[in-house]
């Protein structure tokens, strides 16, 4: 099949062109600019476009279909020629679906604790050997892609967005996987300038729930209590598997996890992380994986990327790099830490760099989410709010939104940068929340800093 991607440069959009190379298709694509690590891991694979921009000749009769990323705009011309000529066009997800209609799907869905539980589940079936199609929104140690595609794997396990799906198909992502078993994490209102109120957003995952095949497996976070609603108020015919927070303890800084041959070291810790483990072991065992087998194999996980990623360590100071952005996501990333290190003091730093994050009546959802820090730092840059023509937020709100009073509040990079740099690190656990990185800090000067 020859198959063009419009917008080739994305995260997602270049994983999937290079798993559709490997698997024997012809592969050509374009976009108006490529950042690493995309630009190097097309160019090495003889994706890389020859040269950036947008090029409606290389829309022809000859292609098979286009697959079109969210970067496109609804007037991409070469959109626009593929209309013209009648080429199939597909969404991501349309596509992925396409490849994986003929598979036991497992998609796993929430606002937060995907990607987690996704890469958690890869790394238990790597470990026990049994071979899987896959897409994860993280690049995971020991895979090569963030997407794999065969034709003779039997499961295909998807990470299920909840955003939209390309610009021409405004339908939420995991909408479009009918899966045969998922899971549902948690839900916590985002993407508010799509879901513009909670309960719309909610309806999402509503939608989501019923789209399953009848007769499927829903594995659902029992502690969530949206996602209790959703599943369980559900009159779909589904089989229902709820799990909660396992039990554990900590000791000398690390999480020991109860299991039925006793306590068991983990790499990972926090409720968060100890919920998203019990979600992916129901999965595992659904898909044919014994508890037993389960255990030895989870042990050795150390999380996904820039997911409570350890950056640096020495014998009293430990630095976490997380994804984290949404209110709930940031507090329980917050209270994890604290629980994890708690006879140390807690820095934690928040980047507002989101579209949802940024916006002035949506900061109120970050009350008391810092709260479990012994010093909290919020940074935002004024350009970001301005490029998103967002309303200017101040400092003032920032601190009324997250009520601590002791607050820091940056918007200038080098302040930001020189604070950081003049902290006594000694017994200390450094915390870096972003979805950015703080107007341009040098994460490996500040580990070598450390």
């Amino acid at each position: 099949m020859k198959i063009h991607f419009i917008a080739i440069g994305g995260a997602a959009m270049h994983n999937l062109a290079m798993a559709l190379h490997e698997k024997g298709y012809e592969v050509t694509g374009s976009d108006d600019t490529i950042f690493e690590p995309s630009k190097s891991r097309l160019e090495k694979r003889g994706l890389l476009p020859i040269e950036f921009g947008w090029f409606p000749e290389k829309i022809t009769h000859s292609l098979d279909a286009i697959v079109l990323g969210m970067h496109a705009k609804a007037n991409n011309p070469e959109l626009l020629k593929a209309k013209e000529l009648g080429v199939k066009i597909y969404s991501y997800p349309e596509f992925l679906y396409e490849q994986a209609k003929d598979k036991t799907r497992v998609v796993i869905g929430g606002s937060h604790g995907k990607t987690t539980i996704t890469s958690m589940i890869l790394h238990v079936l790597n470990y026990c050997e049994m071979e899987v199609d896959y897409m994860v929104g993280a690049q995971l140690e020991g895979f090569d892609t963030m997407v794999h595609l065969t034709e003779e794997n039997e499961f295909i396990i998807l990470e299920g967005d909840e955003y939209l799906s390309s610009p021409i198909d405004l339908r939420p992502k995991f909408h479009l996987y009918k899966p045969n078993i998922a899971l549902l994490s948690g839900i916590a209102w985002d993407h508010i300038n799509v879901f513009p109120t909670f309960e719309n957003y909610k309806d999402q995952f509503r939608i989501f729930t019923d789209s399953l095949t009848n007769g499927g497996i829903m594995v659902y976070n029992e502690e969530d209590p949206e996602v209790k609603s959703v599943v369980e108020e559900s009159t779909h015919t589904i089989k229902r598997y709820p799990y909660a927070t396992p039990k554990y303890h900590i000791n000398n800084g690390t999480t020991y996890l109860d299991t039925p041959d006793g306590d068991m070291p983990l790499e990972i810790f926090g409720d968060h992380n100890l919920q998203n483990l019990a979600g992916a072991k129901w999965i595992c065992q659904h898909i044919g994986i014994d508890e037993e087998a389960f255990y030895e194999a989870i042990a050795s996980f150390s999380g996904a990327s820039k997911r409570l990623e350890k950056i640096a360590e020495t014998p009293n100071s430990v630095v976490f790099k997380d994804f984290a952005h949404s209110p709930s996501k940031v507090k329980a990333t917050t209270t994890a830490v604290k629980n994890q290190y708690s006879e140390r003091t807690v820095l934690a730093c928040l980047e507002l760099h989101t579209y949802s994050s940024l916006n002035a009546e949506f900061l109120q959802e970050y009350k008391g989410a810092l709260d479990t820090a012994d010093k909290a730092v919020v940074f935002y840059s004024p350009n970001a709010v301005a490029i998103k023509q967002l309303e200017e937020v101040s400092g003032e709100q920032i601190k009324n939104a997250f009520q601590r009073e002791d607050l820091i509040v940056y918007t200038d990079p080098s302040e930001f940068k020189e604070f950081l740099f003049a902290q006594n690190f000694a017994n200390s656990a450094l915390l870096l929340m972003s979805s950015g990185n703080y107007g341009g800090l040098d994460f490996e000067e500040l580990k070598t800093r450390l």
